[in-house]
């Protein structure tokens, strides 16, 4: 059975990553059928997350693949990401660090490049809007306060916690996290807003800049 006719009987519970990568290829080449060329895929990048991280020309590389192939599942990765970026994993109060993590740690982990995301607070604390901010390098991003608290106005937040990620996979701020933090307090506070945390991913931990004492303003 094709896997396109295996997912629509069975549905996605009984689909693995093969299967399912098997189904954006839609179909084999030279000779190969798209599961054993999805399986390649999963054994040359060391998984789903190595997959995700791929570029299209290593994807494309891959025999089997080729460009048009390897555009549509990259687009269908990154898709993916973009989904659980916007998806509020909880209307919950924010409370502290933990749960703030809860909605950046699974949006940061396993970029290959640093981004800058937002999580905006009402005055109870809950959830108002979570944003994707910028985009850097892999191994710099652009901490600007304007753009961080423009949709601070918008909303009406009472606070924001900031979030990004190191791509080499150690979390710990450094010393150029720590002064646009402390400027961005800053900032916020002259408009009568609150940055509660900062959070720094990567490697799988997350470091929580409020809990080392070094938010300031």
């Amino acid at each position: 059975m094709r896997p396109r006719e295996r997912y629509l009987l069975a549905g996605s519970d009984g689909a693995g990553p093969s299967d399912l990568i098997a189904l954006i290829l839609g179909t084999g080449a030279g000779g190969r059928t798209s599961r054993a060329i999805a399986t390649d895929l999963l054994d040359r990048f060391g998984g789903l997350r190595g997959l995700a991280n791929a570029s299209p020309a290593a994807l494309a590389s891959v025999r089997g693949v080729g460009p048009a192939r390897a555009a549509r599942l990259h687009a269908g990765m990154v898709l993916g990401q973009r989904a659980r970026a916007d998806a509020p994993p909880t209307v919950a109060p924010i409370h502290d660090a933990a749960a703030a993590a809860v909605w950046f740690a699974p949006a940061l982990e396993g970029l290959d490049h640093e981004e800058l995301h937002a999580l905006y607070l009402d005055r109870r604390l809950r959830p108002l809007a979570y944003r994707r901010l910028t985009a850097g390098s892999d191994a710099f991003t652009v901490v600007d306060p304007r753009q961080v608290l423009r949709p601070a106005i918008e909303l009406a937040a009472a606070s924001l916690i900031i979030g990004h990620n190191h791509p080499s996979g150690d979390p710990e701020p450094s010393t150029d996290d720590i002064r646009a933090t402390r400027a961005l307090a800053t900032a916020s506070k002259t408009l009568g807003i609150t940055l509660r945390d900062h959070l720094v991913v990567g490697g799988g931990r997350w470091i929580s800049i409020a809990n080392r004492g070094e938010i300031g303003a």
